[in-house]
């Protein structure tokens, strides 16, 4: 794709993570992810019955994932798994100006874990080495916005219902675990 390498940090590797592309089979899976993200959101909803909440859900993930294959270049559609059973997804963007993390969603299980830090620290690692700054949007109610926040993430602007944030590349070298695995 471009100059990121877009992988799992070694450590991850080692505990039986791996980072594959998606495929067809896997929607059962991304759907039921995606729900678990919007778990606390639907709740608020106490007037809808579970099928208008799930058929909400698919609707929406539908509309986002035309969305991403539709008006997104040079995307990576990965699933995170461990020991061969899928338990997240990380999609990723390259530009010409930024490596842009479009989504990165982990089963409910696994969420406050250090994962998810553990795979971001290494994609800024592997974004610095490139020279590239990075990229995402959140929405302000999310916690890991806290967590983007303490990697460095500045606040970009103020949209609707997102906050664009974009950490700054940094000039320092890959560390000797990122650049282990390539």
């Amino acid at each position: 794709m471009g100059r990121v390498q877009i992988e799992l940090p070694p450590t991850l590797m080692k505990g039986g993570f791996s980072l594959r592309p998606e495929v067809e089979g896997d929607d059962p899976f991304l759907l039921e992810l995606y729900e678990s993200t919007r778990a606390a959101e639907l709740a608020m909803i106490a007037d809808w019955t579970a099928e208008q909440k799930r058929m909400f859900v698919a609707q929406q993930f539908n509309a986002q994932r035309l969305h991403y294959r539709t008006r997104l270049a040079n995307c990576l559609f990965s699933v995170i798994e461990h020991k061969n059973e899928p338990v997240g997804r990380l999609y990723t963007q390259e530009t010409a100006s930024q490596l842009r993390i479009i989504d990165i969603a982990l089963v409910p299980a696994l969420r406050g874990q250090g994962l998810g830090m553990a795979i971001l620290e290494h994609l800024l690692a592997e974004a610095d080495a490139a020279a590239l700054p990075v990229g995402l949007f959140v929405e302000p109610y999310n916690p890991a916005s806290r967590l983007y926040r303490r990697l460095g993430f500045l606040t970009v602007a103020e949209l609707d219902f997102y906050t664009e944030m974009e950490r700054p590349c940094e000039d320092r070298p890959v560390p000797e675990t990122a650049a282990a695995v390539s």
